[in-house]
């Protein structure tokens, strides 16, 4: 079967999968349902723009009416197809109407702005200090430009990406934030008609997921643009060629910023690099010295129950630790793989505990949140709440670890119970083939410890 099917089927299932979008913050903004929402969204496609840092962060959504009522279909387009992330818990208050977005505790909050117009806020209700962002929305064509402004074309003469249209270009990126930290990822483009881009950049912690844009002129000269929103993250990516090689007028090197929601600003450079690659995801984290397993005893999501991988479930079985956190959209890919897998292979003599750290302390936020994940994904292993969703906290609370990195993380113990490995970062379906690479690193794992 074609791959890049796959993937598109798997994303479509991803947002199908995901049900209602159930909150756990009491805010002021919901009400119960009525017409209003209705009368709002309009069916058909749309196209929405986050207003921030003096940045427009454009993205894709589409709405449709399924059993009487509205629901908001998210769309990010990326290398192999593209997900569609169901939003149905939409509810109406006076002439607002709120639509819960999917697994994340955020909302776009929006009302009617004269004919087919929409303006509002994006609010996360769960950021360390909770923040909204101004939006607006208007109806769209299938198939228009992301961005707006003059595409560049496909003639020959035209500056384009390091590979012909259709195949991927692959380029060795470093990001400096605003402190002066550098931190190196991977980019990879793929070009396509009227200048259309779709991508990713892969990272040590994980990727940024589902990128689409263009390649529009700017001054004299073309300028890339990137965008997605999951809900969770708006980010918008733009660069300028810095060299650009002849014959094919080839961009060979770019420079550019990365901004992220509403204050997060970094720049980028990228040098075209067929061989790019990032460091070994199983060498970053990894046992202090003189350890060899893990020794945890956390509350289950479920009051008054404990998780520990000493319990006799997990005697003699392969099992496989996962670090993760409801507000993680990495973690949400890889989930969306790990629960499926987990119904088809439990019978192999292997488990799987997830390990939950979310941005409550509070134990009763937290379980509900980890709670409404496992209902969505439909997660048929233990779920623990572990603690908050900081580094730090997964230091104190598994000590045994050395260089915690990302959400997610991925740890390996044998049938003896001894940590044999520890992946960090998962690379989604909207790295292309990286993430068939990360699938298959992951079933050589376990059927390596299987047979032992």
């Amino acid at each position: 079967m074609n791959t890049s099917i796959v993937r598109l089927v798997a994303t479509a299932a991803l947002g199908l999968g995901l049900g209602a979008c159930q909150s756990n913050t009491a805010t002021t903004e919901t009400a119960a349902a009525g017409g209003t929402a209705a009368a709002v969204l309009t069916p058909g496609p749309w196209r929405g723009v986050l207003a921030t840092q003096g940045q427009e962060i454009p993205f894709l959504f589409e709405v449709k009416t399924e059993a009487g009522k509205p629901v908001v279909y998210l769309i990010n387009k990326g290398l192999d197809g593209e997900e569609r992330l169901r939003c149905e818990e939409i509810t109406s208050a006076g002439d607002s109407t709120t639509i819960r977005l999917h697994t994340f505790d955020a909302a776009l909050v929006v009302r009617a702005d004269g004919t087919d117009k929409l303006k509002g806020t994006w609010v996360k209700y769960d950021a360390k200090d909770p923040y909204r962002v101004p939006m607006t929305a208007q109806p769209s064509e299938t198939g228009s430009p992301l961005f707006t402004g003059e595409a560049s074309n496909d003639k020959a003469s035209a500056p384009v990406l390091g590979a012909d249209a259709g195949q991927n270009s692959t380029y060795k990126v470093t990001f400096t934030d605003a402190e002066g930290k550098s931190y190196p990822a991977v980019g990879v483009f793929n070009y396509g008609e009227k200048g259309s881009v779709n991508g990713t950049f892969l990272t040590t912690t994980g990727d940024y997921r589902y990128l689409t844009g263009n390649l529009v002129t700017g001054e004299n000269q073309p300028v890339l643009m990137l965008s997605t929103f999951d809900g969770n993250h708006g980010f918008l990516f733009t660069a300028k060629p810095t060299k650009i090689t002849a014959p094919k007028q080839t961009i060979t090197e770019l420079k550019g910023d990365f901004y992220s929601g509403k204050s997060s600003h970094e720049t980028w450079t990228a040098v075209l690099d067929p061989t790019a690659k990032l460091p070994d995801a199983n060498t970053l984290t990894y046992l202090k010295k003189g350890e060899t397993r893990l020794n945890f005893k956390f509350p289950s999501i479920f009051e008054g129950g404990v998780v520990e991988p000493t319990a006799p479930k997990y005697q003699g079985k392969v099992v496989v630790v996962q670090i993760l956190g409801s507000w993680c959209p990495n973690c949400m890919d890889e989930t969306n793989f790990l629960a499926p897998w987990y119904e088809k292979n439990k019978s192999r003599g292997v488990e799987v505990i997830g390990l939950g750290y979310e941005r409550s302390a509070d134990y009763k936020v937290a379980s509900a949140r980890l709670r409404n994940m496992r209902e969505r994904f439909n997660i048929g292993y233990e779920l623990a709440v572990a603690g908050v969703s900081d580094k730090d906290s997964v230091a104190k609370s598994l000590p045994q670890l050395d260089k915690f990195l990302a959400f997610p993380t991925m740890i390996f113990l044998d049938k003896k119970g001894n940590v044999r490995n520890i992946h960090s970062g998962f690379s989604g379906p909207g790295t292309g083939k990286y993430y068939e690479e990360e699938i298959a690193s992951f079933n050589r794992e376990v059927d390596k410890l299987l047979k032992e």
